[in-house]
């Protein structure tokens, strides 16, 4: 029963899911964006895969995606390119290099506020504009763990909830280190600080149930 709620609500790849359904309605925010931008358009989305582009149902032939993550996948075809990179650190890429910096729940993954602030220096000076989304750290549900308040209980308790039980997109990881090394990965954001990142950016919120779920910054 736990399983099947998990997968109503933040299975991505359940196209009836809460989650699926929200990323979709942001996406057609997306696409208006990138109607405003002249074609063709270079895309880089941090942190991305090929997956995504066609679960959201997007093809357009003047569009081409760079999906940059700490592995490259040999596997995929044009108009995707895969590269090899770190977001905090993307010196190989020269300034304003891309026409959008794309980026769906990646920036709540770096460790730090350090990372975080070097990833969205790195974001706003390789694009022309970006689309980059992030979880909201107050919203009720911890969207990794899919549990109630997980984010606000000390790293210890989320610790050893991480090494005994199974929530969520994370599941069970017996480990001690490794169990460690996940809890500090993840660092949600509040709306202060995300407009801190993104101090020229429109902070789109995304609502539910008149809380606020997620953050996107847009700058177009």
């Amino acid at each position: 029963m736990l399983k099947n709620l998990v997968s109503n609500i933040a299975d991505n790849k359940n196209k009836h899911s809460l989650s699926h359904s929200y990323r979709s309605k942001r996406f057609e925010l997306f696409k208006t964006m990138l109607a405003n931008i002249p074609r063709p358009i270079r895309i880089l989305d941090l942190g991305g895969t090929e997956e995504f582009w066609t679960a959201m149902g997007f093809n357009d032939s003047e569009v081409t995606i760079t999906l940059l993550n700490l592995a490259v996948n040999e596997s995929v075809r044009p108009p995707f390119y895969s590269i090899k990179g770190d977001a905090t650190h993307l010196d190989a890429i020269a300034d304003q290099s891309y026409d959008v910096v794309f980026s769906n729940s990646v920036i709540e993954h770096v460790y730090t506020w350090e990372n975080q602030q070097k990833m969205a220096s790195e974001i706003k000076r390789v694009g022309k504009s970006h689309f980059i989304q992030t979880p909201n750290y107050w919203f009720p549900i911890e969207p990794h763990w899919v549990f109630p308040f997980f984010q606000f209980f000390p790293p210890w308790i989320r610790i050893l909830l991480t090494r005994y039980f199974s929530f969520g997109h994370i599941g069970k990881i017996n480990n001690w280190t490794d169990a460690v090394n996940q809890v500090a990965e993840i660092r949600l954001l509040s709306k202060k600080e995300y407009a801190r990142l993104f101090p020229q950016s429109k902070i789109y919120q995304e609502r539910f149930m008149g809380m606020t779920k997620s953050f996107v910054a847009i700058k177009e």
